[in-house]
């Protein structure tokens, strides 16, 4: 899949069982599925006025940008929203630039800390530049982040995101030292590792958002543009993404428990109350992110 949860260092089965509520199609009743209420079509609505651009001449999303996020499937570009995030390697151009056409803002993800062996560029990676695999993802495995090689080849990934007119990229899988990665990636050489891939992005003139990597936010948060994050609000965790809010940096959340999404006991009620008070944004979403269902909290 091209899309990872950030519970990796839970143990295969509590990820498993996560998965499983949060990505089926609907809930058992009498043991019959019932699929929830899609989403309706979105329509277009006026081009939005879009975000000022940084200081350092690169996009510079706010606390109030919006987003979409869709990885699999063909994009739905009609959401009315600041930004989409997408698939760097699937998304043809053609996509890039209705969604530039319509006034949005685009966010290309790709994988900066594990090889995918379905990629186009996997063959650029060499035999010592793959750790363990990732636990429940077929065909990953964790990256060197001090290899010459992997950095060398995260720079081409930069410069395919540049051609496309991608915006700003989310690289993922950025926090293997936290991880059974069989590298024996310290916190220091994550560090160094994600503050290369600021510097690249931004030599390119390409916003960068930093993905998970709760421990090193406090750290990292000057070197990134914005923050992605998976289920702060369930592991009640999204108080570590303050120092990018105080900076004036969106947080963009997405969440999966099976609970948000059928609204049971008014869950997604409470979490979007807490996203609005914290200044968040969230988006209730399938963990495939499809585009099957989708619920915001800025609506």
């Amino acid at each position: 899949m091209r899309h990872r949860t950030g519970r990796m260092k839970l143990s295969a089965l509590v990820f498993a069982l996560a998965v499983a509520a949060c990505g089926s199609t609907g809930d058992a009743k009498d043991g019959t599925v019932v699929a929830p209420t899609p989403t309706p079509a979105p329509i277009a609505t006026p081009t939005p006025t879009p975000t000022a651009t940084g200081s350092g001449g690169w996009w510079g999303p706010g606390v109030a940008t919006t987003w979409q996020w869709q990885l699999s499937g063909t994009i739905d570009t009609r959401y009315a929203v600041d930004a989409y995030d997408i698939d760097l390697f699937d998304t043809p151009p053609a996509t890039i630039a209705s969604l530039h056409a319509a006034g949005r803002r685009v966010i290309c993800y790709f994988s900066a800390g594990s090889s995918e062996n379905w990629r186009s560029d996997d063959g650029e990676f060499t035999a010592t530049d793959s750790g363990a695999a990732l636990d429940g993802w077929a065909g990953e495995r964790w990256l060197a982040v001090t290899s010459t090689n992997v950095r060398r080849v995260m720079a081409l990934r930069l410069d395919l995101a540049k051609a496309k007119g991608c915006d700003a990229v989310e690289p993922d899988n950025v926090d293997g030292y936290a991880n059974r990665n069989g590298l024996g990636i310290t916190a220091d050489q994550q560090l160094g590792y994600n503050r290369f891939l600021s510097a690249e992005a931004h030599r390119r003139g390409l916003a960068i958002g930093l993905k998970n990597d709760l421990d090193q936010v406090a750290v990292l948060f000057p070197a990134f543009d914005f923050a992605v994050n998976e289920q702060c609000h369930e592991y009640t965790e999204c108080d570590r993404l303050t120092p990018f809010l105080t900076a004036g940096k969106p947080v963009f959340v997405a969440e999966y428990k099976s609970a948000y999404r059928t609204n049971s006991g008014g869950a997604r009620d409470t979490l979007c109350a807490a996203s609005r008070a914290q200044g968040l944004r969230t988006l209730v979403l399938p963990v495939e992110l499809d585009n099957r269902f989708r619920f915001s909290c800025d609506d």
